[in-house]
């Protein structure tokens, strides 16, 4: 393999590995806000920590089943 093609590798894989840390931010700050949503509903509903528990289970298979519908 000649140093050009190495350089280029080199180059692509600091792009996708940039790229990678963008989608992670972006997907930590979409899930930090809905943290955020699902504790302001927890409090205005003023839920006991076993309904809160339960809202946190609900909010949980909701993420899974659209994770599901991205693989």
């Amino acid at each position: 393999m000649g140093s050009a093609e190495g350089d280029y590798t080199g180059e692509l894989t600091l792009m996708l590995n940039a790229a990678r840390n963008e989608e992670r931010g972006n997907r930590a700050q979409v899930f930090a806000a809905r943290l955020e949503v699902i504790a302001c509903f927890i409090i205005q509903k003023e839920m006991t920590g076993t309904e809160a528990a339960e809202a946190l289970r609900q909010e949980a298979t909701r993420i899974q089943n659209e994770s599901g519908d991205l693989h």
